[in-house]
């Protein structure tokens, strides 16, 4: 898998101009080494260190995202983040619960939780050139940005609700209570108190000048690593635990640079790309039992009225456009996050709730990357020429008297 960065490094900017991600990239290696009878590398999904393991990427991950609540783009577009965090993001939940009802009659309703969890949150990644090319607004980037940072971090723990009533065998929902709530409340009081001496520790050495910017790159990286660590050992979640010591890090560390979180970003960037390699074996176990029709319609829904909807009608009275408004809805592709979340839920579920949510998982993630990416280009095209038809109509329109004076 190194190699395979060392050579994306390579050639990174030819393969983005045809839409080739380093996360699709990674997916199809990973589908390639864990094929066949004889795999060039077996990996089973269904253990406790791929369990830890891709808990801790999403807890460096939601540890960085949650470093986005103060930022400028935030304060910028409170309005609109409010309205796609606090409206769009239930409905979309709710309209993914509901189809779950229509698609998988019989099944539990905690299950269906799970996998709405599962198929809502957003992340770039599938289609990272939109965020990156210049033609696209950069309001509309911006509120992108953040709104994919946030989102997975306020369902999880709506995913570990979720998961503990799928799991329960007797009382679904006093059982997820039971099981959820003590840790999701153990994970913000470790999150808080390691968030806050964090960041009040690394700003008082930073301001009486004891440490240096290497120094400080490699404390704040320790940070997400040792909440997730103590949160598990107090009976917590790890993950949850990250996202709130990010977001109180983020609001008590404002007087540290900026670069303090380089390092946590670019490792956490590194063992994301774990996650797509694994993703490839996923796919595999999939398409080894094969994909039902059923899985296939619900991620259509997922892609499109799970999050278009919601979206359209959580932006209306703004100064959104409906245009803007409908790039915003379909600019919702699912990589980390659902992988993550998926992994999790085929670890933790048995039997054919395990095999659903994994069939759900690779079937929307696989729709995403395809559809998400191969439209950015053209997406971003169209605006380009929206712009110029604009300057063409500014250029052609006579000049009104104030001007002309």
């Amino acid at each position: 898998m190194l190699l395979i960065v060392v050579l994306w490094a390579l050639v990174a900017r030819r393969l983005e101009t045809m839409s080739v991600t380093m996360a699709i990239a990674l997916v199809i290696v990973g589908v390639v080494l864990t094929r066949g009878a004889h795999p060039a590398i077996s990996i089973s999904l269904d253990t406790r260190v791929v369990e830890r393991g891709v808990e801790l990427v999403l807890a460096i991950l939601l540890f960085v995202d949650a470093n986005e609540v103060p930022g400028a783009a935030f304060s910028r577009e409170r309005g609109v983040l409010a309205r796609l965090l606090i409206i769009a993001l239930p409905l979309s939940l709710l309209i993914a619960w509901g189809a779950g009802f229509l698609l998988f009659s019989g099944r539990n309703g905690w299950l269906l939780a799970v996998l709405a969890v599962i198929v809502v949150p957003v992340d770039l990644a599938p289609a990272v050139a939109i965020v990156r090319d210049r033609h696209v607004p950069g309001r509309l980037r911006d509120i992108l940005n953040v709104e994919s940072g946030l989102n997975d971090g306020l369902v999880a723990p709506v995913f570990l609700l979720a998961l503990a009533g799928a799991s329960a065998k007797h009382s679904p929902g006093i059982e997820a209570l039971a099981n959820a709530l003590p840790a999701i409340l153990i994970a913000v009081g470790v999150g808080a108190a390691v968030g806050l001496a964090g960041a009040s520790s690394l700003s008082w050495s930073w301001r009486h000048k004891w440490t240096e910017p290497s120094a400080l790159r490699l404390g704040v990286l320790a940070l997400p690593v040792m909440t997730y660590v103590l949160a598990l050992a107090l009976g917590g979640n790890g993950f949850v635990a990250a996202f709130v010591a990010g977001v109180v890090f983020a609001v008590r560390a404002r007087e540290l640079p900026d670069e303090c979180l380089q390092l946590t970003e670019d490792t956490g960037t590194l063992l994301s790309l774990c996650v797509w390699f694994l993703f490839g074996a996923a796919v595999n176990d999939v398409l080894d039992t094969g994909v039902s029709l059923d899985a296939i319609l619900y991620a259509v829904v997922a892609l499109t009225v799970v999050r278009i909807v919601p979206v359209m009608l959580a932006l209306r009275g703004t100064d959104i456009s409906r245009r803007d408004a409908l790039f915003l809805g379909w600019m919702g592709p699912r990589g980390l996050a659902s992988l993550v979340f998926g992994l999790l839920a085929v670890i933790g579920l048995d039997g054919s709730a395990s095999d659903l949510a994994g069939e759900v998982m690779v079937t929307t993630v696989l729709l995403s990357v395809i559809l998400h990416g191969a439209s950015a280009r053209p997406i971003a095209a169209a605006f380009a020429r929206a712009d110029r038809r604009a300057a063409a109509a500014d250029e052609a329109a006579p000049l009104t008297p104030s001007r002309q004076n």
